[in-house]
């Protein structure tokens, strides 16, 4: 009796270990898994521009918000002050460049009236030299007395400087036209200044009312009424739910077959029986240790060799049973099938992952 049960008995191992030697080969070498894996968002963190009293307080701690939605209120009545003053700022220079503007038309009339007093100095000079010449000839010939010949001098003498005097008036006027012309260019610059001061201060009053740039849910909340904040202060974080993904932390030596667009089975810890069929989507540029606070200095001192984890991106489906359930910072379990080639080029690959055929012997790789 002791004979034939012995016998089923090794039939029975050998066959499951056949059946197990059979899965592994098909199966289970080609799978990669990690526990090293967690859900994550791109969440939003809310801080305002300006500083000031908090007002208003407009969300609660998990509450569901819109895109635009109103968040937090600054004091407004500092901003409002600000863009009145820039309001009057730029009433005042407009009223300026009014005013060079009517100087500019004035001398223009200056020019043209300095311009009408050259063309009479010229006449007077061209009468005074006919009457000159007029009065040589008449003296020599005794027709004219020396008193008259030297009047007739003068007046030549006298009419060529008023025709200077008419010249350079001329000149100085149209000097000073480009004077006032650049000075009507600075009023303008200024107006402009004037014009961006009070966009400033328009941003300024705008950004006193804080709204939430996408749609989500509202959690860790600092801001409270009253507080006093500065640009920059956290005041909430916004997780737009329910877009999630999950970073796996593979070891480097798991990377080999791993390729975006591979499948991968996700187990979440809070819902151990309903796992998620995601997909590889991509790779972190560098291990972890290489955006640490203190990377890893290798090039100094005893060197030990440690295994590196690089981030992996899986997507997870939009219309899974879980997606509405699953929370930034939920630890969960990866598992990718390598057996398919993936749909992204080598260059999405992996750090050591040229290289192509079957994959290294050895059972299912432990997270």
């Amino acid at each position: 009796m002791r004979k034939p049960v012995l016998i089923v008995l090794a039939v029975i191992l050998l066959a499951a270990g056949a059946g197990g030697g059979w899965h592994w080969w098909k199966v289970s070498r080609f799978l990669q898994s990690t526990d090293d894996a967690y859900v994550q968002s791109d969440v939003s963190l809310i801080s305002p521009k300006i500083e000031g009293y908090i007002k208003e307080v407009r969300v609660r701690d998990n509450e569901a918000v819109a895109a635009g939605q109103v968040l937090f209120v600054v004091d407004e009545r500092d901003f409002a002050a600000k863009l009145a003053q820039a309001e009057a700022a730029i009433a005042t220079q407009e009223a300026s460049v009014a005013t060079y503007g009517t100087r500019l038309k004035l001398q223009q009339a200056m020019i043209d009236q300095a311009a009408a007093n050259l063309r009479s100095a010229e006449v007077d000079l061209n009468r005074a030299q006919l009457d000159y010449k007029r009065y040589t000839s008449l003296v020599t010939s005794d027709y004219a007395s020396r008193q008259r010949y030297e009047s007739a001098e003068a007046d030549s003498r006298k009419a060529d400087a008023a025709l200077g005097k008419a010249r350079a008036a001329v000149v100085a006027e149209q000097s000073q036209l480009a004077v006032l012309e650049s000075q009507r260019r600075e009023e303008e610059a200024k107006l402009e200044q004037a014009r961006a001061t009070r966009q400033l201060a328009k941003n300024d009053l705008d950004n006193t009312v804080i709204r939430a740039p996408v749609a989500g849910i509202a959690g860790n909340r600092a801001g409270q009424t009253g507080q006093y904040v500065k640009p920059g202060t956290q005041l909430l974080s916004l997780v737009p739910l329910p877009r999630v993904f999950v970073t796996a932390n593979f070891k480097e030596t798991q990377l080999t077959r791993i390729r975006p667009g591979q499948p991968a089975e996700i187990s979440v810890d809070a819902y151990p029986d309903q796992p998620l069929q995601g997909q590889v989507e991509s790779f972190a540029p560098g291990s972890g240790a290489q955006f640490s606070l203190l990377p890893p200095d290798n090039a100094t001192g005893n060197f030990t060799k440690i295994v590196q984890r690089v981030p992996v991106r899986i997507a997870v489906p939009a219309d899974g049973p879980l997606v509405r359930l699953l929370r930034p910072g939920l630890s969960v379990t990866v598992t990718i099938d390598t057996r398919r080639e993936g749909a992204a080029e080598a260059s999405d690959g992996i750090v050591g992952a040229a290289q192509a055929g079957p994959a290294p012997p050895g059972g299912r790789a432990s997270p």
